[in-house]
C-alpha cells in the first residue's frame, strides 16, 4: 500500500504542480493580452497627437503670415505718411508764392487733405499694430 500511496502522492503532486503551472500560464497570458490591447491603441493615440501637432504648426504658419501682412501694411502706411509730409512741405512753399485767392484756397485744401491722409495712415498703423500684437499673443498660446 505504501508503494501505491507513494505513487498516488507523486501523481497528486504532479497534478497540483500542473494546475499551478496552468494557473500561472493563464495569468501571464492575461497580462500579455492586456499589453497587446494597450499597444494596439497607442498607434492611434500617436497618430492623433501627430495630427494635432501638424494642425498647430499650420496655425502658427498662418498666424506668422498674418503678422507679416500687418507689418507690410504698417511699413506701407509709414511710407504714405512720409509722402504726405513731403507734399505738405511742397504746398507750404507754394503757398508763399501764390498769385491769386484761388491758388491759395487750392493749396490750403491740399494741405488739409494731406493732414487727413496722415491721420488716416496713423489710424491704420495703430489698427495693424493691434492686430499684429493680438496675433503674436495667439501664436504664443498656440
Amino acid at each position: 500500500m505504501s508503494a501505491e500511496n507513494s505513487k498516488a502522492d507523486s501523481k497528486e503532486i504532479t497534478v497540483k504542480e500542473k494546475l499551478k503551472a496552468l494557473y500561472d500560464l493563464q495569468v501571464v497570458v492575461s497580462e500579455i493580452d492586456k499589453i497587446k490591447t494597450l499597444r494596439g491603441e497607442l498607434p492611434l493615440e500617436v497618430q492623433d497627437l501627430e495630427d494635432d501637432i501638424a494642425g498647430l504648426e499650420t496655425r502658427i504658419e498662418n498666424i506668422r503670415a498674418e503678422i507679416k501682412e500687418c507689418e507690410d501694411i504698417i511699413s506701407g502706411r509709414k511710407l504714405d505718411i512720409e509722402n504726405a509730409k513731403g507734399l505738405m512741405e511742397k504746398y507750404k512753399e507754394q503757398q508763399d508764392n501764390v498769385r491769386n485767392n484761388r491758388e491759395y484756397d487750392f493749396l490750403s485744401k491740399e494741405l488739409e487733405f494731406q493732414g487727413l491722409e496722415i491721420e488716416l495712415a496713423e489710424k491704420k498703423i495703430r489698427e495693424a499694430t493691434a492686430v499684429a500684437h493680438g496675433k503674436n499673443e495667439e501664436k504664443v498660446v498656440a
